[in-house]
This record gives C-alpha cells, structure tokens and sequence, in this order.
C-alpha cells in the first residue's frame, strides 16, 4: 500500500483503498467517525441506541465517553428505565445493551429489535449481572439468543476472577490488529460465561490466572480460557458479544490500558480518564458492527 492512502474504508460494508484526496471529497459535508485507518460514514444523526450500566453520572460515563470521543452521536436510557415502543422509532446503525435487563422490554419489543439485526442494524452486548444470563440479564430466555453469536448459561453465568484474567488475542481483524495485545496483554476481573456459536468468530478469550508465592518467587498457573469477544453476522447485520464489562470493577485493569491518557465526557455524564488501548478497543467493536 502506498503514501496518501488509508488501510480501509468501510462505508455501508464495502471494503476498498482510497487515496486521501478522493477520499475528502467523497465525504465531504458528512459525519465521519475515524478510528485508526478505519472510516465510518455515519448517516444518521444518531447512530446509536444505548442502554443501561445504571446511569450516565455512574458506570454508563464509560461507554458513554468513548462513544462521544469518538465521535458517535448516541441515544441512552439507563438501567431502570422501561422501553417504549416509540424508542425504536430511530434508524440506529447500532443497539448497544449493557446491564440492562431483559424485563424492561416486552416480547414484541426483542422481536423487533431482532428484526431489525436481520435487515441490517449491529447489536452489542456487553458483561455484567444484568447482560447475557447474569444474575437478572435473562436473556438466555429471549429471541436474542437468535442473533448472538454466542450460546447463553441456564443458569447465572457469572465468573469472578480475584487474581484477574489475561486478554488473549485469537484473531487478527479490523478491531484489533493496531493493538499490542502480544506485546502488552491487559487483563479483566470478571466476566459472563458463555460458548460461542460454530459460526461465531472468537476474536479474544480471558484466561483465569492463579498467583502463588512460593520460597520467595512467584508463579503464575494459567486456567481454561473462554471466549471473550465473539463477532458474528445476523441476517445482514453484525452482532458482537463482550463477556466482561467497560467500566469498573469488572473491566479490571484494562480500563488504563494504553500508553498515554484519554479524558473524555459525554453530554450530562461524569468524566472518566482511561488508557487510549482500551478506549480504542471498544470503540473498534462499535465501528465493526455499524459497518
């Protein structure tokens, strides 16, 4: 690849080369999202359905300021709140659920929203006791086991790891192939538990370590990893599971992975200071899906 290009341009899911100066002009006067190499054309005024991690003055400043750093533009309800109808009236490029229940959408409401994967929506699930099975997630239960690329627990899917778990590179992709996972692995504390699907693609597993002093050295005793991050395709949308949460304490040491500092703040959040890997991360599994 030669100077004055960019590694890819992904615009409504078409991969090429584009010399920056064609580029310009092909985007101009429109919203742009650039991570890395990767240009996202986003033609929504907002891209972007967020849900949960309680509040934005809580855990949801996390997400939501990587999401703002960015350059998404977003809709957010937190935790509590019971979705309407009328909430999936927006054209989102992607739904985001995170420690949002599954009891405060009706049957009708998934339907929809499965629906809506099918014909060309992302959808992202992230970790913690209200996603996935979790302790009050429930949605083993639901039309989203469909279009996950994951199969869910029966059962509270829960890991807690006091020691912490290594982040393991598996695949090369679009989300992590500029960062140093070989080089610097980052670890997370906990994590729901779940198998991926023959045709889900497991990008990155965390393997449970177990620490031991003994005669004044340390060692250190790998566990069984599961899946991490499982990417897969529903219909002609892009859906992403992540196991562990973006905000403390289940993100563990991961949430100040980076070489340099990234202070951010969404509209009526709190601020939040993470490392720039970390931020990268997530906001790349948002990118991959909304393309």
């Amino acid at each position: 690849m030669g100077a004055g290009t960019i590694a890819a341009a992904f615009l409504r899911g078409q991969t090429c080369l584009y010399p920056f100066s064609h580029l310009a002009k092909l985007l101009q006067g429109k919203k742009v999202v650039k991570i890395n190499g990767t240009i996202i054309l986003a033609a929504m005024k907002k891209s972007i359905l967020y849900l949960g991690d309680t509040s934005l003055t809580s855990v949801a400043a996390y997400p939501a300021g990587i999401l703002t750093h960015f350059g998404f533009e977003f809709d957010y309800f937190p935790s509590d709140y019971r979705f309407k109808d009328a909430d999936l009236d927006g054209n989102y490029r992607c739904i985001v659920i995170s420690d949002y229940p599954s009891v405060n959408f009706s049957k009708e409401q998934l339907n929809i929203i499965a629906e809506k994967v099918l014909h060309g929506s992302g959808f992202v699930m992230l970790g913690g006791w209200e996603s996935f099975t979790g302790a009050a997630g429930g949605y083993n239960k639901t039309v989203l086991t469909e279009i996950l690329p994951v199969v869910m627990s029966d059962s509270d899917d829960r890991v807690n790891c006091p020691q912490g778990c290594l982040v393991e590179k598996l695949l090369d992709n679009e989300i992590t192939q500029d960062l140093p996972f070989d080089d610097c692995p980052p670890n997370i504390g906990c994590y729901n538990r779940f198998k991926a699907k023959p045709e889900g693609q497991v990008v990155l597993q965390a393997r449970p370590m177990k620490i031991v002093r003994r005669f004044g050295e340390f060692e250190f005793q790998p566990g069984e990893p599961d899946p991490l991050l499982v990417l897969g395709e529903f219909g002609r949308g892009r859906t992403a599971a992540f196991a562990s949460d973006v905000a403390p304490h289940w993100v563990g040491g991961l949430v100040d992975w980076g070489d340099k500092r990234i202070f951010a703040q969404a509209k009526y959040a709190d601020k939040i200071e993470v490392g720039n890997w970390y931020a990268q991360l997530f906001a790349g599994i948002i990118a991959w899906t909304v393309i």
